[in-house]
């Protein structure tokens, strides 16, 4: 087994964020909240699937942090700006649901059922957490009581759930093609 890089690394985040923001282009406004369907919100737990937790969660900061500066949000927003409105938790919810799912992700054993049913828990998991993140910012910034706040995902339970599917096909595929970016730790006794 060998031992990634710093530059194998770094190339990882930048190229997964360079996806995040392409994505951008991929909205559909939904909703009296405001919060539109992107592809970017499962693109970042796609990076957690693919590139584990610690490598996710370089990609939700690389993301937020260029985000403060540049339009990288659908829409043509910054993070910045995002961060000041209703659309706050979403965004604290890319940062945490890469390293969530990934985490969880990098445990799935090297068959193909168990990488299959770990991926699968990760991925609802990110998403979970992006949701939670999102209710929470809904009820800070916009005033919601926490059953409306909750209420304001159910639009986005269906497409969000196709989204995760092809995420998961997807990371499958990768790990499939590239079975050690896993990195496995020998254990020592």
């Amino acid at each position: 087994m060998k031992k990634t890089s710093l530059a194998t690394d770094l190339a990882y985040v930048a190229v997964f964020t360079a996806l995040i923001i392409v994505l951008a282009f991929v909205s559909i406004p939904v909703g009296a909240a405001g919060v539109p369907i992107v592809m970017q919100n499962a693109a970042i737990i796609l990076a957690g699937l693919v590139l584990g937790g610690r490598r996710g969660l370089y990609v939700g900061l690389l993301f937020l942090i260029l985000g403060l500066a540049l339009p990288v949000l659908a829409g043509g927003g910054t993070t910045l700006r995002a961060l000041a409105g209703p659309t706050a938790g979403y965004i604290v919810g890319y940062v945490l649901a890469p390293a969530v799912a990934g985490l969880i992700a990098y445990r799935a054993p090297r068959n193909k059922g168990g990488m299959a049913i770990t991926l699968i828990v990760a991925a609802i998991a990110g998403l979970a957490v992006q949701y939670v993140c999102g209710s929470i910012g809904l009820m800070l910034r916009s005033g919601l009581e926490l059953a409306p706040a909750f209420a304001a995902q159910i639009p986005f339970l269906v497409p969000d759930s196709a989204k995760i599917v092809i995420a998961i096909i997807i990371a499958l595929g990768v790990h499939a093609a590239f079975p050690d970016l896993i990195a496995r730790k020998k254990r020592t006794v």
